[in-house]
């Protein structure tokens, strides 16, 4: 009897690109799924607290003169927010020192003609010199301490994405959001701001998979070493 597959007998399987390895057809009712270990409903949102009051303490002497050279460079407005998608698919405000002049709008031009990539480069001549020195440093983003202590988002776990961004992922991607977003994390360690939307959001779920204590131990010893060879983002 002739063989009824599709695929004739002897022919090489397909190749199917890397970011569609662990695609799914439909979305799953367990995409939002918070792991169910006491870790993450329990002791990691302690932790966050816990710490993120303390580095919002140690770190207000330096948060400070960031605030003076922004208002400096750019005039007021220092900081502001932009709308992300955290725990469970659901936007919320990040905050941010500005990095960009007021007249942003007027300088913009296309930053890469590979819409795959999802994050702006840091050649973008929108950014102020100030703004080229926080994001390099990732200074910017200190004001997400607050964002932390709202419990809105954690030290670490995935970047939290852009609502237009996640507004093109495939279903699979969505099982980014079972955590909460962090302000660092295993994809933020491993590159910066280069990597295609498949490679971070690949990333992100082996953090979703592996979430614990040694893991997060990891990513923050591995996060200043990151930033100063200028690999996280």
């Amino acid at each position: 009897m002739a063989n009824s597959s599709p695929q004739a007998a002897g022919s090489p399987a397909p190749v199917r690109p890397p970011a569609l390895r662990v695609a799914r057809l439909a979305p799953e009712p367990d995409d939002y799924e918070m792991p169910r270990t006491v870790y993450v409903r329990l002791v990691k949102p302690c932790i966050d607290r816990l710490f993120g009051a303390v580095l919002a303490l140690v770190l207000a002497p330096l948060t400070a003169i960031v605030a003076v050279a922004v208002r400096c460079s750019v005039g007021p407005g220092v900081i502001f927010k932009q709308r992300r998608v955290g725990l469970g698919g659901q936007p919320f405000d990040v905050y941010k020192f500005r990095t960009m002049g007021h007249d942003r709008r007027r300088r913009q031009r296309p930053i890469a003609d590979d819409r795959r990539r999802v994050h702006k480069s840091d050649e973008d001549p929108r950014h102020t010199v100030v703004g080229r020195f926080l994001r390099k440093w990732s200074l910017d983003e200190l004001p997400q301490l607050w964002n932390v202590l709202r419990g809105e988002m954690s030290l670490i776990g995935p970047r939290p994405e852009l609502v237009q961004v996640v507004e093109r992922y495939e279903p699979w991607q969505h099982r980014r959001h079972a955590v909460k977003p962090g302000l660092t994390g295993l994809w933020q360690i491993s590159r910066r701001g280069d990597g295609m939307m498949y490679l971070h959001t690949d990333l992100d779920l082996e953090y979703v998979d592996s979430v614990g204590l040694r893991a997060d131990l990891g990513i923050l010893l591995r996060t200043i070493p990151a930033m100063l060879s200028r690999r996280g983002d």
